[in-house]
């Protein structure tokens, strides 16, 4: 993978940008040190879409699910039915 320094960047982006819609990636690099990597958008880098609703009908959440085990995380953190306490 080519690693290129800012000025250079700047001065041959056109050129680079070719290369990248080609799918050769590069780095763009401070004092020899990388801070960024240039990927086409369209790259197989890039991560999968999520997909929504992918499980509807197969499971389904009890209608207390949001009270589930209430009394043993109370009591993790202490608490007591006693509101005087």
């Amino acid at each position: 993978m080519e690693i290129v320094n800012i000025h250079e960047a700047k001065t041959h982006l056109s050129r680079l940008l070719q290369q990248v819609s080609r799918g050769e990636s590069f780095i763009i690099a401070r004092a020899g040190q990388p801070i960024a990597k240039v990927i086409a958008v369209t790259s197989a880098e890039q991560e999968p879409a999520r997909r929504l609703g992918f499980l509807t009908g197969e499971i389904e959440v009890p209608d207390d699910f949001d009270r589930m085990g209430e009394a043993e995380i109370a009591a993790s953190f202490g608490a007591t039915d006693d509101p005087a306490a």
